[in-house]
């Protein structure tokens, strides 16, 4: 699948989960991929999203094998904060090792990705941006998306974009940067150069119209978005014996029907058809 994807102009590769690090085989799967070519011959930009945990142990192998980059996912940069979050003793020693080690190893650079949900860690803004100065990594922020099991979403839940530019503000001031239209992160530096955090604002700022993503889950399905309410079966094309023509015109079939915008927050707004845990996040 991602041998075709790539012919037909994919050049960015993000292995995502659950968690990927868990899985069997996950290193020799980064090799295959790091030998796929994107349509123009250039490598592809390869990237795994892990919690962390086992990232300091993996980090070099990862590296070896051809992995670029890495995003680490973590809600709180408090330790008894993270504890209680992820009810893992010791894991943010864990996770700042991983983070730390790939850095070292070259996998950079290495991004820090924070679900901000309001009563429960909006106060984790500013030791963020503490946190991505210290530690030499770049933040992003996530508005909370309607994507979970629980279905508790609502707009009063979500720490928009203005309000964490706002508050980190009040930490040290922030000069944007400058990004690709197709970029879901608005990003930012502070005012002295040192440290960025991006911000993923989906929700208060969405950026619909120049999305380029597409996504494969675990099950072999496409999904042109996160919030679509329809899966499309490429592993059963596969199974078939389809040909490679016969799945690249099945794609492109796919991306010509792709949702023109998700409609979070409206009164018509239906909920994904899969929760983020079986998208693959």
């Amino acid at each position: 699948m991602t041998r075709i994807l790539a012919g037909l102009g994919i050049k960015k590769v993000r292995i995502t989960g659950g968690e990927p690090l868990l899985r069997k085989g996950v290193i020799a799967f980064v090799r295959d991929v790091a030998q796929l070519r994107a349509g123009d011959g250039e490598p592809l930009d390869i990237a795994i999203t892990t919690n962390g945990h086992l990232l300091a142990e993996m980090a070099q192998p990862l590296k070896d094998a051809g992995l670029h980059r890495v995003t680490v996912s973590m809600d709180a940069v408090d330790p008894d904060r993270f504890a209680r979050i992820t009810r893992v003793a010791n894991g943010y020693d864990n996770v700042l090792a991983g983070i730390r080690a790939a850095k070292k190893v070259g996998l950079e650079p290495v991004k820090v990705n924070c679900v901000l949900m309001r009563g429960f860690n909006e106060d984790q803004i500013i030791p963020f941006g503490m946190f991505a100065r210290e530690e030499g990594v770049v933040v992003r922020f996530i508005e909370f998306m309607p994507l979970e099991e629980g279905r508790v979403w609502s707009p009063e839940v979500v720490v928009p974009l203005d309000e964490i530019v706002t508050r980190m503000s009040e930490y040290r001031p922030l000069v944007e940067i400058p990004n690709e239209r197709s970029e879901t992160a608005r990003r930012y530096r502070f005012d002295d150069g040192e440290g960025e955090i991006g911000i993923i604002a989906p929700v208060s700022h969405p950026f619909c119209g120049h999305c380029s993503r597409i996504r494969v889950t675990s099950d072999g399905k496409i999904r042109t978005c996160l919030f679509s309410i329809w899966d499309h079966d490429l592993h059963e094309l596969m199974r078939r014996g389809a040909s490679d023509n016969d799945m690249e015109q099945f794609i492109l079939g796919v991306v010509d029907r792709k949702e023109a915008r998700h409609h979070i927050g409206e009164a018509d707004f239906v909920p994904a058809s899969r929760t983020m845990v079986h998208i693959g996040g």
